[in-house]
């Protein structure tokens, strides 16, 4: 039997922090205490954690639609300081939506056995339903805990878990 995986979704500084570009209110840092208190679970347990972490370039296309945000190697791209990753846990940069998109998350999920997931995090109308979504497309077993995620927008949100929940059939509660 595997060990499950707990994905943290775009945790950082410019989605989380007061002063970051695409701030998520005070939803975003209401979140903080149980996300940090889900890492420390899967931590004492040795369950495997990833971090993916929105990365984007200079010049992205997605900043068409969305204010520049989480630019590499900048303070906004950086993963908040109260959920810092530890030497065995992974970070996966991804420039789309979903943690699938142009990333090695689905072989490293195969290559430790993972068939149970965990996802918390940022923004639930967005990166997290789309990753729910690619999760739920390759049988993943998939929680996702309304006290761990966040969105900006409350009704986008409350659609989002309701998705999650019955197209993508992850046990949301």
């Amino acid at each position: 039997m595997s060990k499950p995986a707990l994905i943290i979704i775009d945790m950082l500084n410019d989605f989380v922090d007061e002063k970051g570009a695409l701030y998520g209110g005070e939803t975003a840092r209401n979140i903080i205490p149980y996300v940090k208190e889900r890492l420390a679970s899967y931590r004492e347990h040795q369950g495997i954690v990833i971090y993916l972490q929105d990365s984007h370039d200079e010049n992205d296309k997605e900043f068409d639609r969305f204010p520049r945000h989480c630019v590499t190697n900048t303070w906004g791209n950086e993963i908040i300081p109260e959920l810092s990753p530890i030497s065995g846990e992974t970070i996966i940069s991804k420039k789309r939506f979903s943690g699938f998109f142009g990333t090695d998350l689905e072989n490293i999920l195969k290559s430790v056995g993972i068939d149970e997931v965990e996802v918390v995090g940022v923004c639930t109308s967005i990166c997290v339903m789309d990753t729910v979504g690619d999760l739920a497309n390759r049988d993943y077993k998939i929680t996702v805990p309304i006290s761990g995620v966040a969105d900006f927008n409350p009704e986008f949100h409350e659609f989002a878990l309701k998705r999650m929940r019955e197209t993508y059939g992850a046990d949301v509660k």
